[in-house]
Order: C-alpha cells, then structure tokens, then sequence
C-alpha cells in the first residue's frame, strides 16, 4: 500500500500460520476505523530493528493516553488520497463532487489532528513527543482546501449557487427563461382547455423542454412539436410553436450551465493538485495513527501491556492467548470459561524448555502463547499479560499439530522428521523454537531417543526451545542438563482434570489412563491398563503424584506466609500512623506555645521602639535603646529554649507555671491590659477555654489569654515596673517631655494648614501630630490644598522624616483627591 512505509528488517524465517498469525492480526485489524488503518494492521510482521520496535510501542502508548482522556481522534474520513493526488496535478483533469467531497473531509482530518497535537489535553503537555515528531512534515494547514470545497460543493454534491458569479448569473437566467416558458404555456392550456383537447391541466417536461399533455385524438388542433406520448397512446406531449425559442434558449442556458460546474471542477480540482504533497503526506500519519488506535484500542479491550526488550530474557506474567481469550468471550456465558494466565521465564543461561503433564493440559497452548507474544513485541503491538519481556528473535520456528500429507506422501511421522530438518537447519542463538510433542508417532523407545537427540541439537546451537513431551526420558534429560529446565501442566490433584496451570521446575506426569477415566473410556479398559502397567512406571506415577502433592501444599504455605506478611505489614501501616497522629498533636501544642511566647516578645519590642520613637531626636540615647532589645533577644532566646526543651521532655506537662508570660489567673471584672493596644480592659465572661470578653470602655471584644498581662498598679514604684516610655525620657539629661491634653474624644481626626506658608504649616501640624500620637489617632488627615503644589510637597517632605509617621498616602478623591494627604501614625 502506497500509504504504508515497510517494515524495517522483518523477520523471514516464521511459521506464521502454525502460530496463528493471521487470525491475530485480523483480531486487531478490527479495531481500526478506516480501511487504511485495517490494511496497516493487516501488513504488520515482527521486524527486528530495535529502534522501530521500541518507536512502534511509544507511539501505541501515547495514543492509549489519549484514549484515557477519551480524545476523539479524527479519523472518519481517512482514504488513501494517492490517485486523486496525482489525478489534480494533470492540467484540465476534473474530479468529481464526490471525489471532492472525499478530499474536504481528509483535509479536515488532517487539520484537527494537526490542531489536536498543537493544543493537547493539559494533562498530556510535554507527553506526545512521539506523535508530535511522527506528524512534523504537517507544515501547512488543509483547512483552506476542505473550506473553499464545503463552501463550493453542497452535501447533496450539487454546487452552489454562489460557487461563482457566473453560476449564479446562468441559474438566474434559466429561472427567469423558465418562468416565461410556464406562462406561455399556461396561456395555451387555458385556451385548449376550453375547448376540451388538454388531457390534464398541467406542464411537465420531456427531453429537458417543457410541454403540456393533449388528447392524442385533438393533437392537430394544436401547432407545434410532439415529443412523445403516454404509455396508453391517450396523451400525447405537445410543444407550442409559440414556446420553442423559449426552450431553445433554455437548454442554452442549461448548456452553459454544464461547462461552468465543469469549470469550476477543474479549478477546484487545480486547487487541490496544489496541495497533492500535503494531503498524501497528512493521510500516511493518519494511516500510522489509525493503526496505532487499532493497537491501543485492543491494548484497552484485553489488557495488555507494552513489553520490555531485554537479551538474555524470556519472561511472561499472567500472559493470555489473545484468540483463545476472543473464544472464551464469546461463550462467556458458560461455567469455567476463562483464559488460565501464563507465567514463565527463560534467560540465556537456561533457554530450553521441557514442558510435560496430562493431556489437554494446556502444553501446546504455552508454545503457542509464547511465540505469538514475542511475535507481537517485535510487531510493535501491546501483549495481553501483567508484564513482559522478550529478546529480539530473527525466527520463529514451530512444528506443530499433524504435518501429514497425501499430495506429498507423507506420513504423520515423516511429515514431523521433514520439517525437524528444515527447522535444525535454520535454528541459531537468536531463533525461537516450538516443538510440540516431540518423538510422537512412531516406536515409543526410539522416538524418545530421538526426541533426546533432537533437543540437545537445538540446546547445542544456542536457540531458544520450548517443547512439550510425554517421554520420560526427556524429562530425566531436563532434569541431568545444564541450560535445560522442566515445567509441568498442572492436573487438579482430586478429580486428575487439567487446571492449565503450569508449573516451573518440575516433570509432569501424563496421567493417560486417568485423563481417559475421566473422559468415560470403558471401566474395563482402565482396569487392563493399570495391570499392564510396569513396577517401575508405577513407582514414576507415584513419585511424580507425591512431588505435586508437596508442591501444592508448599504453594498452599507460600499464600498463608504471604497472607501474614500482609497482616504484619498492615499492622506496622497502622502502628506508624498513629504514632504520626500523635507527633502532629505534640507539634501543634508546641507551635502554640511557641507562638505564645513570639506574641510576648513583640509586645516587649514594641514598647521598647515607641520608646525609641519618643526619643528619635535624641543620639545620647541610643546606646541605651540598644541594650534593651539586646537584653528582650537574649530573655526571648533563654524563653524560646526552656520551651522546647520543656516539651520535648514533657516536663511542662500539668505545670501552671512552665510559661510564665501567661496570665495565669483571670476572673470576671479584673483589669487587664491588651498587650496589642497597650489599653486597660475590665473582663466581662470566659467564652471559652482561654478566651475572654473584655470591655474597653463602649467596645467590646474577645481576645485570648496569651495576649493579656497584668495592669501597672497604681504607685507602684519604677523599680518594679517595665520602664515607661515617657518616664524614661523625663530621665535623660537635656530631654524636656510635656504632656498635653490628648482626650481622643476631644482631638480631631484631621488638620486645615490652607492659607499657611510651609513654615508656618510644619510648625502647626508638628504639634498636632504630637497631640494625635499622644491620643493614640491611628489615622488623620493634612489638608494642604492644591495651589501650585509647593505647600502639599513641604507637608509632604516634613511628614517623611517625622518619628511618628508609619506611612502617608495620597487622599482618594471622595476625601480631597491630590489636596490632602492620610497618614498613618504608628501605635
């Protein structure tokens, strides 16, 4: 298919139809959504480029994401373009509307997809990196091309009026000419109804001219052209010699009609050789894209996964027959119908495999399984089963089933021997190799010799072999080789019934007379055979029965020791998050305790940087400023310590007074003072544990425990009190401090310095704002005025640098605009 790149490398020596290759690829062919994508899965074969195969399974994975995020992937009008392509590129070839049609909605695909990986999903940003560089020859957008057909061509594939200006002008004129025409032969039927010769009043057409039906009898009372009759012979169509210009004219017109939509075609068509390159180069990453949705969808359907490629390693995990699986599905209403999962594991130093046990055990239902998956890995298709990984194999070679021929002559046997020497031929370190009942169909003693032979040739040349047997001399062989390993296909240890469980390690025993048994082979029969039986393959039987007897229960105890580790582990889950529960809880008691003591130490600070402020003019008192926050940083530090250490040990569990910067005793009508306003409040109630009421004088509010402290009691002596800001002044050598009269009821929330020189309005204002600070005003407002600006930038520049100025604003224009100036003082 011109669309489809080839396979890279692909792998020539496979035994593609004993391994069901073509049913599986059909399976899921029939997930695509166009015939390109089937086609593409249809042409799939195993490559062994390791770079295309690991390429192949990102792509698949990054279209199952896009499927998680149920994205519509626009495929619905993806065709092979190629003939069309270069059928535009011809000059004056014309496609037609429904080959136009098809072009638009490619076009259309190719653009969204375009878009889609331009704008994905938010969760897949910078998760389509494959698909992104897989569509980086879509340079240009289609939509242009899908438009300007849509706007030329209807959905019924007639053209549009307006398709052209030409077009329009023509169908004008034909409704026009066929206006006239109807009239004139409307006036004719009047006239011969009348008279009785029309068979029925109407107009219809008849070779693209228009006529009126007349009594066949009275056709000579009527002058003109008759272009036929009616299948009775009763009517016959009449075309009045008064109307023949008109319809000459409007087949004209119909004419010209025909060679304008041939025209416009042509263009159209033109247009779309324009964009030849792009639509081929848009419907090929649709045909990669179809197949990889085909993939994904069937990766969604029966689980599978993305395998690994590792040398030296053959691992399969809960792996499943895809066509078995689509069986037991389609008779899922039955009991017991469920594909059994595959584990197994081979590695380059044992990469042979004997599998023996019971008939209809599922042994060549392994060989097939582990073929067909490894084939799909190097297909670049997702394997159903929990995990996977596969050396990359240069063939797969089978011999299974009944090779016997009549055409050829040849027997069963001779058939198997045939086709043994085809595979010893071809096998080597990279080839995979399925025998299934190897040494069957001739002598029991030499077949198994051979058998012997026959896999330590393979096991010899490196290949990788998987074989299923009921000679017990190939299970002693598995058992004495190096490289070599046995498995067995489980049997039920009650009712002897297969359970297709297949277990590593260990022979299995055929149990053909049990297997017949339990098939209902005549009890008599049975009997015989178990006599005929020798001693030795007797003692085989038993050993083989005991050995899966103790692996059953060694599997039994494997669950129960893995059931208690579950419980141990969920036990240690729960012991941990409780121990979490309880850390958190210690945690947030200590970050209260510390943000307790963080509270206290800023209203200390505080006090000590309004201190500062009052003094702010003062230099011989800075020394002074800086002990006293030296000395709260080291009390904090010290405190900070006690603290952590306290509650780390737990010692301050229960002890009232292991932080002693809470008030410890608050009752109903004391005076207390808040830390945050350095304001006396009376207690009114306790709302809660550690949260009070309080009134400050009209105001009422609640505040926590830790944020209140003792009032200084009135004559208290200095020595015993934290130092007052303005006492601490009064102290200082050439500091003269007056209180003036800072009632807040009485002071005014804003000063008029209009009218002042700056001088004059720095002096003024220095004095109101000592009285507003002193009343503790958190915000007032200098009202300057605009003039020309040189009052409000001295106020401006004067509030700058004053001590007791937290910030300044200018006024919103409800309270002055640019005329006044906000101030927020500092508490």
């Amino acid at each position: 298919m011109a669309l489809l790149d080839p396979i890279p490398s692909p792998v020539l020596d496979a035994d593609f139809a004993a391994l069901e290759w073509e049913p599986l690829v059909a399976l899921v062919a029939g997930f695509a959504a166009s015939t390109v994508g089937r086609e593409a899965i249809l042409s799939l074969r195993p490559s062994t480029d390791e770079d295309w195969i690991a390429r192949q399974h990102q792509l698949t994975g990054e279209v199952r994401l896009l499927l998680q995020e149920q994205v519509s992937i626009p495929l619905g009008g993806l065709f092979d373009p190629t003939q069309h392509a270069a059928k535009a590129q011809i000059p004056g070839a014309a496609l037609d509307a429904n080959e136009l049609q098809g072009i638009a909605r490619l076009a259309n695909d190719v653009a969204s997809w375009q878009s889609l990986l331009q704008s994905p999903p938010a969760r897949l940003v910078g998760k389509l990196s494959g698909l992104s560089s897989l569509s980086v020859s879509l340079t240009g957008s289609l939509r242009p091309l899908a438009e300007s057909i849509e706007r030329t061509i209807q959905p019924d594939g007639s053209l549009a009026d307006n398709a052209s200006p030409e077009l329009g002008r023509i169908r004008r004129e034909q409704d026009r000419q066929q206006r006239q025409i109807e009239e004139s032969l409307r006036a004719a039927l009047r006239k011969l109804s009348a008279d009785g010769a029309t068979q029925e009043d109407l107009i219809t057409i008849r070779g693209e001219r228009f006529v009126i039906p007349v009594r066949a009898e009275l056709k000579r009372r009527i002058s003109g052209v008759v272009h036929g009759a009616s299948s009775s012979g009763q009517t016959v169509y009449v075309e009045p010699l008064e109307t023949i210009e008109q319809n000459n004219e409007l087949v004209r017109l119909i004419e010209e009609e025909q060679a304008e939509i041939h025209r416009i075609f042509v263009a159209l068509t033109r247009q779309v050789g324009g964009y030849a390159q792009s639509l081929v180069a848009g419907a090929r990453v649709l045909a990669l894209v179809d197949s990889l949705q085909a993939r994904a969808r069937f990766a969604r359907d029966y689980d599978c996964v993305a395998p690994a490629i590792e040398p030296g390693l053959l691992r399969l995990e809960a792996a499943r027959h895809p066509l078995l699986e689509r069986h037991f599905r389609a008779i899922g209403s039955r009991p017991n119908t469920s594909v059994v999962p595959l584990t197994l594991q081979l590695t380059a130093s044992d990469r042979q495999l004997i599998i023996s046990g019971p008939n209809t055990g599922g042994k060549t239902v392994t060989l097939k399984t582990t073929a067909l998956l490894a084939m799909m890995a190097q297909a670049g298709l997702p394997v159903p089963a929990g995990a996977a990984s596969f050396p990359v194999f240069t063939g797969f070679l089978a011999d299974i089933g009944d090779a016997q021929s009549i055409e050829a002559e040849l027997s069963t046997f001779s058939a198997h021997i045939t086709n043994l020497d085809r595979l010893s031929r071809l096998a080597g370190e990279r080839t995979l190799v399925l025998l299934d009942e190897l040494g069957s169909a001739t002598d029991p003693e030499e077949g198994s010799a051979l058998a012997v032979a026959i896999a330590s040739h393979f096991l010899t040349a490196g290949a990788w072999s998987l074989i299923s047997t009921h000679h017990t001399s190939l299970k002693v062989y598995a058992a004495n080789t190096p490289g070599v390993l046995n498995a067995a296909a489980g049997v039920d240890e009650v009712t002897l019934a297969p359970n297709y469980q297949l277990k590593l390690g260990v022979p299995g025993a055929s149990a053909g007379i049990q297997t017949a048994e339990r098939l209902g082979l005549n009890a008599a029969i049975i009997a015989a055979a178990r006599e005929r039986l020798s001693s030795q393959q007797v003692d085989i039987a038993r050993f083989l029965d005991r050995m899966h007897a103790e692996l059953t229960q060694l599997e039994a105890d494997r669950k129960a020791a893995r059931a208690e580790q579950y419980a141990l582990n969920q036990e240690r889950a729960k012991l941990a998050r409780e121990g979490d529960v309880e850390l958190r809880n210690r945690t947030r008691e200590l970050e209260a305790k510390l943000a307790s003591l963080l509270k206290d130490f800023e209203f200390q600070m505080r006090e000590t940087v309004r201190a500062i402020e009052d003094r702010a003019g003062q230099q011989k008192i800075s020394k002074e400023a800086e002990r006293r926050i030296l000395r709260l940083r080291r009390e904090f530090q010290e405190s900070f310590n006690q603290t952590v250490v306290a509650h780390r040990t737990g010692a301050d569990v229960g002890d009232q007074n292991a932080q002693p910067h809470i008030l410890k005793h608050v009752a109903v009508g004391d005076q207390v003072r808040i830390k945050s306003m350095n304001k006396v409040a009376t207690v009114q109630r306790e709302v809660e544990k550690d949260v009070f009421e309080v009134a400050l004088g009209p105001i009422k509010m609640r505040v926590k425990r830790d944020e209140l402290c003792e009032p200084l009691p009135a004559g208290e002596s200095t020595a015993n009190q934290k130092p007052d800001p303005l006492a601490a002044a009064r102290r200082q050598k050439n500091v003269h401090v007056t209180v003036t009269n800072a009632n807040t009821d009485e002071m005014r929330m804003e000063i008029n310095l209009i009218g002042r020189t700056v001088d004059e309005a720095t002096g003024e204002l220095e004095q109101y704002l000592d009285r507003a600070f002193m009343a503790g005003l958190p915000r007032v407002r200098i009202i300057h005025g605009h003039g020309a600006g040189i009052l409000r930038r001295g106020v401006r520049e004067f509030l700058k640098s004053h001590p007791h100025v937290a910030t300044l604003t200018e006024a919103p224009q409800n309270e002055g605009g640019q005329g006044a100036t906000l101030v927020e003082l500092r508490q």
